[in-house]
């Protein structure tokens, strides 16, 4: 029976997964599953498998799962009690490899394959990254668990921007502090921009190494990157994912004395919440810039699509406030490129899912050139083959492009490269199961 691979990808709030098999000629998507609202009661749940995609199952989740690790061991419960699958002859003890994306990787340059001593310095990196990196740490304790012969191996978000040069990643501040305490700008949703950078060159005909662009991935955590000769130069994420474009929680960049300012108490903002918790260490400040700010704090919704459709004063403000800091990076990162891109890329939920911001965005970046909005394109995407495709009009030299990125699919790409299997993979295979 040929090996199981497993995609694990693990947000704030949320768990995608994957299941791929592997034999000597390509890779194939078996199933998916996603859980959202995790945390909430009930977690929304939806799974499919790739051989009768229309029959997608989307529920409510027993109560019961309250956690990232109850969302996963459901998951595997649902799949392995489904005959469809295990009729094929798939079991647990197939699965060899479990690739997990963590946001933050510090000083790691590559992918890792997790063992004590890296699960060490991956729990010390959480303060970092405390919404994500420690849900990613509980799915890794419980593959541990739960399947125990599989190998499993972090992917970082982190690591595309490694290429960053030292006036960009460096803060104006003591530098024996800062490398004391590694306290630099990572940058963040690499899996996401390194799936963009190869979909744009399978697109445009070009070599990863002449791909230059301006990539946006918008959704309820949000950030732009600029790309030229297919490396980061910038992006809008610091040291942590806070940094940079506002999201659905997230404050995004604020004047940083603010924070003393915000609450009754200042000087409490650096004391641990009410709501941490030993696997969870998250300061006051940390949980208002994280969990009580961005557009649902200014109109008290998290859905984009209300927003973005709405004539709410508020919900206007949200919508020009993050058009505003987008152009903002947008226009930055022109100048940095020297006008010479190849594309503006929408990406993300908010980025292929919301005409209204593309538009906006497009709208007010028009005077750089970059192509202007088809309504008929950008209103309802036409057929397309593979995950990206056009919203402008044509006819300028920069154009206007949506990705469908999935960063489930870039890991499992990174993990046949860190094997060397290239040559037994294709990545049109991997390209075209999603």
């Amino acid at each position: 029976m040929p090996p199981l691979i497993l995609a694990v990808n693990a947000g704030s709030s949320s768990l995608k997964l994957a299941v791929f098999r592997s034999d000597e000629q390509q890779v194939s998507l078996l199933a998916t599953g996603s859980l959202s609202s995790v945390g909430s009661s009930p977690a929304k749940f939806s799974y499919a498998l790739a051989s009768s995609p229309d029959a997608k199952r989307k529920s409510d989740a027993p109560r019961s799962v309250q956690t990232h690790t109850d969302a996963f061991e459901y998951f595997l419960r649902v799949l392995f009690d489904d005959e469809g699958f295990t009729s094929e002859g798939h079991a647990r003890e197939h699965i060899t490899h479990i690739c997990h994306r963590v946001v933050h990787g510090g000083r790691f340059t590559k992918p890792v394959v997790i063992e004590q001593d890296t699960y060490d310095r991956l729990a010390a990196l959480s303060d970092l990254a405390p919404l994500h990196n420690n849900r990613a740490l509980d799915i890794i304790r419980s593959c541990h668990d739960s399947l125990p012969n599989a190998l499993s191996i972090a992917f970082f978000d982190s690591v595309f921007h490694s290429t960053l040069e030292p006036h960009i990643y460096t803060y104006s501040i003591s530098p024996t502090i800062a490398k004391e305490k590694s306290l630099r700008k990572y940058g963040f949703h690499g899996l996401s921009y390194a799936f963009i950078l190869r979909s744009i060159s399978s697109y445009l005909h070009k070599p990863h190494s002449e791909i230059s662009i301006i990539a946006l991935h918008l959704g309820s955590g949000a950030s732009a990157c600029a790309i030229r000769n297919g490396q980061s130069v910038n992006t809008s994420m610091g040291l942590t994912p806070v940094s940079g474009l506002p999201g659905g929680t997230r404050a995004g960049d604020v004047d940083p004395s603010l924070i003393f300012h915000y609450t009754a108490d200042g000087h409490n903002v650096g004391r641990m919440s009410a709501d941490a918790t030993r696997e969870l260490r998250i300061t006051e400040a940390e949980k208002i810039l994280n969990m009580e700010s961005g557009w649902k704090a200014l109109t008290g919704t998290a859905d984009f699509h209300e927003i973005a459709t709405s004539d709410k004063l508020s919900h206007k403000l949200a919508f020009d406030i993050l058009v505003d800091r987008v152009c903002q990076f947008v226009g930055g990162y022109f100048v940095q490129l020297e006008g010479k891109i190849d594309a503006l890329v929408f990406a993300g939920g908010l980025g292929e899912n919301s005409p209204e911001l593309r538009k906006a965005i497009l709208d007010r970046c028009a005077c750089l050139g970059i192509d202007t909005v088809d309504p008929k394109k950008n209103s309802s995407a036409e057929e397309h083959e593979g995950p990206v495709y056009e919203i402008g009009m044509g006819g300028t030299r920069i154009r206007a492009l949506v990705c469908e990125t999935n960063e489930e699919v870039r890991v499992l790409f990174y993990f046949i490269s860190l094997l060397t299997l290239t040559r037994f993979y294709s990545w049109k295979s991997l390209e075209s199961v999603f």
